[in-house]
């Protein structure tokens, strides 16, 4: 039997000109940063993650060092009490499985009792583009292959938010299935506007029914359940458009709550935020099974989109999903810029993607980009 030898964490910084002006965020980006994780056994086998930036995890590797690799469960516990005293460990129990795999010869998909590695995708759209520029973006969007879309709020008015989904429904009609990103549930650290209130989403959602909008993701502040449960009442009671949340909840008791009392119909955690690949496969069952969609959140790199990918493959399947969110808005965002620290971008293929039947997540890193891109700390500026 193998045992883990060794636990590296590297910081890198791609440099971004032009800057990205993610919507979500009110400086504009000069930088994409990166955390690689690596963990390797005592037979040679390397694993890889990336997410979040593992600042000071350094104490608590020797908890992982000389242990059983596969002992995944063990690793899963560990990582969720030191997430309870630290910042989010998870990349690590991504390069744990990506390790495991590599160890077993099957994919990741393969080994959470996958059936098919077929997903489809949506488009999620970053930039807040002015009105013109966002129904272009669309119609490339269906001529790209993508059957849905994602839009971002947090114009200088929800008005004009609302304008550009009446633009852009006005010009693809049902060719295009769009979501609004209403971007509530959560804050950079330097915004401290205040989420809306149930009043103000359900004027919000009113708009969106009326365009035929397929859910509206983040209305409110993650922890507002009373709220989120009664605007899902209203919103049910006059339309099929499904309320979505829970990219940043990261506690399975929050989680609880989210599905006990009917807060949503979609449900949207990140494997490299919350819980690893072993919380989050026993959530979307149960989430699946209460008759609902799991379609995890995946804006990150690369690493982290196939980790996200690989979840749901594995979990729920096409069906459980409907779509998996993919990080995709050029000429800012580009699938290079995305995934730099990749051998090779991922690419989708009319709106679809097929995983490998390679090892663990099925993917080399770029050595020399991120030997280029080496750096002491991971911030977007």
């Amino acid at each position: 039997m193998s045992e883990i030898v060794a636990i590296d964490i590297t910081h890198h910084q791609l440099p971004l000109d032009p800057p990205f002006p993610a919507s979500w965020d009110p400086q504009p980006r000069t930088k994409f940063p990166a955390t690689i994780v690596r963990v390797r056994d005592s037979d040679g086998h390397e694993g890889i993650g990336s997410g979040d930036v593992m600042y000071g995890f350094s104490d608590y590797a020797r908890y992982f060092l000389g242990e059983d690799p596969l002992d995944l469960e063990q690793h899963a516990a560990r990582l969720a009490n030191i997430e309870f005293h630290a910042g989010r460990p998870w990349p690590l129990d991504v390069a744990l499985w990506d390790l495991a795999g590599k160890i077993k010869a099957r994919p990741i998909w393969r080994m959470l009792g996958g059936a098919s590695p077929r997903l489809r995708l949506y488009a999620s759209s970053a930039v807040h583009r002015p009105v013109a520029a966002m129904v272009q973006t669309a119609q490339q969007m269906i001529e790209a292959g993508f059957a849905a879309m994602k839009v971002r709020f947090g114009r200088p008015s929800v008005d004009d938010d609302l304008a550009v989904i009446t633009a852009v429904r006005d010009a693809v009609g049902d060719r295009l299935t769009l979501m609004v990103d209403c971007n509530q549930g959560w804050r950079m650290p330097w915004d401290v506007a205040k989420p809306w209130d149930l009043e103000t989403a359900w004027r919000v959602a009113q708009r969106l029914i009326a365009e035929d909008v397929y859910w509206m993701e983040e209305p409110l502040h993650r922890g507002d359940y009373d709220g989120m449960l009664q605007l899902r009442d209203r919103v049910r009671a006059v339309s099929p458009m499904r309320i979505a949340g829970g990219e940043m909840t990261r506690e399975p008791y929050e989680f609880r709550e989210l599905l006990t009392r009917d807060c949503l119909e979609v449900f949207q955690p990140d494997v490299v935020c919350s819980q690893g690949f072993s919380g989050l496969a026993a959530l979307g069952r149960e989430v699946v099974a209460a008759g609902k969609l799991f379609t995890p959140h995946t804006w990150g790199n690369g690493i982290g989109v196939l980790a996200n990918l690989q979840l749901t493959a594995g979990v729920v399947g096409h069906e459980g999903s409907q779509w998996v969110e993919w990080p995709f808005d050029p000429p800012e965002w580009t699938l290079e810029r995305r995934d730099y620290p990749l051998a090779v971008p991922l690419r989708a293929e009319g709106g679809w993607i097929t995983l490998s039947d390679e090892p663990g997540l099925g993917a080399a890193l770029n050595e020399e980009a991120l030997f280029a891109t080496a750096s002491s700390q991971a911030t977007f500026q």
